[in-house]
């Protein structure tokens, strides 16, 4: 019980040292707040690049400032380093590297394996390791907890070791780190005190559950309920659209019922590094207990085919024009994977790209958040939004509805464009025609 006490009072006290392996969209500002609450704080990544970055009081991640980083880091309660026998002096430290999937859809969890071998080497009795990166239930207990156990150190007595999944939403002005609850799971009861007691130190509220099992599950029941939920209007979209129907109306009107309903909105895919990924390590995990999670194959599916469908609704639209896809001039405006972030992590707006280009269309993209990416070893560079470049456009496609793009310029400028993500609603007519995800085109009616 040493061990537990001694470790309760660095926390109270905030002479805990907290390390956080990956400092990545969920390690860094996690890093940031834990400084902010008195604590000091190593950031462990094994991107020298990253580190060097960091301590020199910039930031990669577009929801922290340079400004916070850089006070840190000038404090002194921040430091960044490649070197993992720096871990050796913390007292707590959290897991927030990548979990992808195969191309198989199969879990990858060689980040996590690698972060879990790391810290092994580098543990001591009295140790906090809380992982946080997103993973099919029974990893920390089945992955995690013997490669310590295999160092000499007992989990629940000598270290201590639980499971906090991460909610971070990139580009949340309302929802961040600190005042999202924080679910945590030990192994055993000790465990989940000291992770509740560590995340109660700078998080609002901290919601205990009673296994690391239950608290992984959370996670994927989130982004679960998520997907489905998109698969179903995204469907809606396409029923909507052989129907006649203009889904974001029904959509808004369903909305108005006070009860037993939750509005979700249809778009060209989904994207992120969570809902399109985390359903699946449920699906996983389920292969290899011989059941299967229908609703998630479903909505997968669903999802997956909207790339497609948009597609087919620009050349649908250069028909209209007597205009095939091959030659055609196409604008993307927005390829991150959702509105007013630079995170394009399985952003739906590549794959129409890609497929557009398959049919042999030139694609140029504008977004204001990603001014140039990387793709198969080359880079991409996106176009100002002028007027000569709305013109040459033989089509505009809004994948990606960012607030900073003027959609009223759009339509004054542009000659057809599709609109994925219904940002045309309550813009003015202007000399574009415009075409919905679903239902009727509009008439061009003339520049306003």
């Amino acid at each position: 019980m040493s061990s537990v006490v001694d470790l309760q009072e660095k926390i109270k006290s905030r002479k805990a040292v907290i390390g956080i392996v990956g400092l990545g969209y969920v390690g860094l500002p996690l890093a940031m707040e834990f400084a902010k609450a008195g604590f000091h704080v190593i950031g462990y990544d094994v991107s020298e690049r990253v580190c060097d970055l960091l301590m020199r009081g910039e930031s990669h991640i577009q929801d922290v400032p340079a400004a916070e980083v850089g006070s840190t880091v000038k404090r002194g309660v921040f430091e960044a380093t490649t070197d993992e026998a720096q871990l050796k002096r913390c007292d707590a430290i959290s897991i927030a590297v990548p979990t992808p999937l195969s191309k198989t859809r199969d879990p990858d969890l060689s980040y996590v394996i690698s972060a879990s071998d790391t810290i092994a080497r580098n543990a001591h009795a009295g140790l906090l390791i809380v992982l946080e990166s997103t993973t099919y239930p029974g990893t920390t207990r089945e992955l995690m907890q013997p490669r310590l156990e295999a160092v000499g150190l007992t989990v629940g007595t000598d270290v201590f070791l639980a499971f906090s999944p991460e909610r971070v939403d990139p580009g949340n002005p309302v929802w961040h780190t600190k005042n999202t609850p924080k679910v945590v799971g030990g192994i055993t009861a000790n465990c989940t005190t000291l992770a509740q007691q560590l995340y109660a130190a700078c998080i609002d509220t901290v919601v205990p559950v009673t296994s690391t099992e239950a608290a992984e599950l959370v996670k994927l029941l989130e982004n679960t309920f998520r997907a489905v939920n998109i698969g179903l209007v995204n469907e809606m979209a396409i029923v909507c659209d052989k129907l006649g129907v203009n889904v974001w109306e029904v959509i808004d009107a369903a909305a108005t019922k006070p009860f037993g309903f939750m509005k979700f909105t249809p778009g060209p895919g989904i994207g992120g590094h969570c809902i399109p990924l985390d359903p699946h390590y449920l699906a996983w995990k389920m292969r290899t207990l011989n059941y299967r999670t229908r609703f998630i194959d479903v909505a997968s599916e669903i999802n997956s085919e909207m790339p497609a469908f948009v597609t087919e609704k620009v050349a649908s639209a250069l028909n209209m024009d007597r205009k095939a896809v091959n030659g055609s001039k196409i604008l993307v405006l927005g390829i991150s994977y959702k509105r007013d972030i630079d995170d394009m992590r399985e952003s739906p707006a590549l794959d129409v790209m890609k497929l557009l280009e398959v049919r042999g269309a030139t694609v140029h993209y504008h977004d204001p958040h990603v001014p140039a990416f990387r793709e198969d070893g080359h880079e991409i560079r996106g176009v100002e939004l002028t007027k000569d470049a709305l013109a040459a456009a033989d089509v505009v496609v809004i994948v990606t509805d960012h607030k900073a793009i003027d959609y009223h310029f759009v339509v004054k400028h542009a000659n057809v464009v599709v609109d994925t993500r219904n940002a045309l609603a309550k813009v003015p007519k202007g000399k574009a025609r415009i075409v919905m995800l679903s239902h009727h085109e509009s008439p061009s009616t003339g520049a306003a």
